[in-house]
C-alpha cells in the first residue's frame, strides 16, 4: 500500500489523483489532503477517503471547516499545511498539485524528508530547477513528471541510450485562440482564452495555454527533470492532443507517447512507477480513425514562447521573474481588469527591469518572486487604468 500526499486536492490533478486511488484501493492511500480554500469538496474527500491530516490554506476557509467537522482527520490551517502534508511520516509520495510558485517550498519540504516527488506543478522547477534538482540528486529522490507532455518524453526516454537522442519535441494544443487571426488576438477576453477544446483543466493553466506561456513553462522544466539543453528542446502545435510529446533519435527515427487527453493516465504511471496497472478511461481507439496534425508554433502571435526560451538560456532568476510576473498578469486578466495582449507586455517588462544574478536558496528565489509580483502590479495597475 502506498501512502499518497496530495497538495491540491480539489483541483483538477489532485481530483483526478483521487480517481486513481478509488479505482486502486488495495495499491493506494491518501494520507494527506490540502486545497486552498475549498472546503466543501474537502469535506467529501476526507469523508471519503479518511486521511490522517487535511489542510487548507486560506486562514478564513480553515475556521469555517474547524466549526463544522468534529471528525478523526486532524485539520491544519495556513501556509503550513502544506508543509506538513509534504512531510507527513506516513506518506511515501507527495503529489505536488497546487497552482503556481505556492508549491516550491512544500516540494523542497519534502525532498529533504526524502518523499518521491509526482510533480505537477512546473512552477517549481522554473523557478528553482538547479536548487531542486541538487536536492533531490543529494537526497537519493525521484522526481517523477505528472504533466502530460513530460510524462510522455519520460516513457519515451525509458531505456535509451541518452547519448542518442537528438532533441525532445513538446506539443502543444495551441489553445483556445490557436485559429485566432493576428490582428484580434490582443483584445481577446477571458472567456476566449478559457474555451480550451481539447483539455479540461484549471483557469490559470487554460489562460497559459492560450498565451503559450504553459508551453515556454514545459520547455523550462523540461530541461531541468531531463537533462537537455535548450538547442535541444522544440515545441511543435498538434490541435489533437493525441500525441503527449515525442522524441527525436540521431538516427531520424521519432518515439512518440498516444493517448486520449485524459490526465489520469501520466497521473497514474507516476504513482505506479515502473509497473503499469490497469485504468479504467476511455482509450485510443485506432479503429475509428485519427486525423493528427502537426504544424509549426506561431512565434510572433504567441511570443511568450521565444521568451520562454531566452529566459531559460539566461538563467539565474530570469525564469522566477517570467513565471511570477506571468501568475500575476493571469489573474488579473481572470478578474478582467487586463485583456490578453496586456500578458505578455507585463512580463517582458517586468524582465526587462530585473537585475539578474545567480540565486543560493530558496529565500533568494522567493525574494525575486515577491520583487516580480509587486512589480507586475505596478504594470497592471498602469494597463487598467487606460
Amino acid at each position: 500500500m502506498k501512502a499518497i500526499s496530495i497538495l491540491g486536492s480539489t483541483g483538477s490533478i489532485g481530483t483526478q489523483t483521487l480517481d486513481v486511488i478509488r479505482q486502486h484501493p488495495d495499491q493506494f492511500q491518501a494520507v494527506a489532503l490540502v486545497t486552498h480554500g475549498n472546503i466543501d469538496l474537502l469535506e467529501q474527500q476526507i469523508a471519503e477517503f479518511k486521511p490522517i491530516m487535511a489542510g487548507v490554506v486560506d486562514e478564513k476557509a480553515y475556521i469555517q471547516l474547524r466549526e463544522r467537522y468534529d471528525g478523526p482527520t486532524e485539520i491544519i490551517g495556513g501556509k503550513e499545511a502544506l508543509s506538513v502534508a509534504a512531510t507527513l511520516p506516513e506518506a511515501m509520495m507527495v503529489v505536488t498539485a497546487v497552482v503556481g510558485a505556492a508549491g516550491i517550498e512544500p516540494t523542497m519540504a519534502a525532498i529533504r524528508a526524502r518523499k518521491t516527488i509526482g510533480l505537477a506543478n512546473k512552477e517549481t522547477l522554473v523557478a528553482c530547477g538547479s536548487l531542486i534538482t541538487k536536492a533531490a540528486q543529494d537526497n537519493g529522490v525521484s522526481i517523477l513528471p505528472i504533466d502530460s507532455e513530460h510524462s510522455a518524453i519520460f516513457q519515451c526516454l525509458e531505456g535509451q541510450d541518452r547519448s542518442n537522442v537528438e532533441k525532445l519535441i513538446i506539443t502543444a494544443s495551441g489553445g483556445a485562440l490557436r485559429h485566432w487571426k493576428s490582428d484580434d488576438l490582443y483584445g481577446a477576453t477571458v472567456k476566449d482564452c478559457l474555451a480550451h477544446p481539447t483539455w479540461n483543466m484549471g483557469n490559470k493553466i487554460t489562460i497559459d495555454s492560450a498565451t503559450l506561456f504553459n508551453k515556454g513553462l514545459e520547455v523550462i522544466e523540461a530541461h531541468w527533470l531531463f537533462d537537455f539543453d535548450y538547442n535541444h528542446i522544440d515545441v511543435v502545435v498538434h490541435p489533437q492532443s493525441i500525441v503527449h510529446s515525442m522524441i527525436q533519435m540521431k538516427d531520424g527515427a521519432i518515439l512518440a507517447q498516444l493517448g486520449n487527453p485524459d490526465m489520469r493516465e501520466p497521473i497514474q504511471y507516476a504513482m505506479t512507477y515502473p509497473k503499469r496497472y490497469p485504468l479504467q478511461m476511455e482509450h485510443l481507439d485506432f479503429t475509428k480513425g485519427l486525423d493528427l496534425q502537426f504544424m509549426a508554433p506561431r512565434w510572433d502571435d504567441f511570443p511568450a514562447l521565444r521568451l520562454a526560451f531566452t529566459v531559460g538560456k539566461e538563467g539565474g532568476y530570469a525564469p522566477a521573474v517570467f513565471n511570477a510576473a506571468n501568475e500575476m498578469a493571469v489573474y488579473a486578466l481572470l478578474n478582467e481588469r487586463i485583456t490578453y495582449g496586456h500578458i505578455y507586455e507585463v512580463v517582458s517588462t517586468v524582465i526587462e527591469r530585473m537585475n539578474n544574478g545567480v540565486p543560493t536558496s530558496i529565500d533568494d528565489v522567493l525574494a525575486m518572486d515577491a520583487w516580480a509580483r509587486q512589480e507586475a502590479t505596478k504594470e497592471i495597475q498602469r494597463r487598467s487604468a487606460c
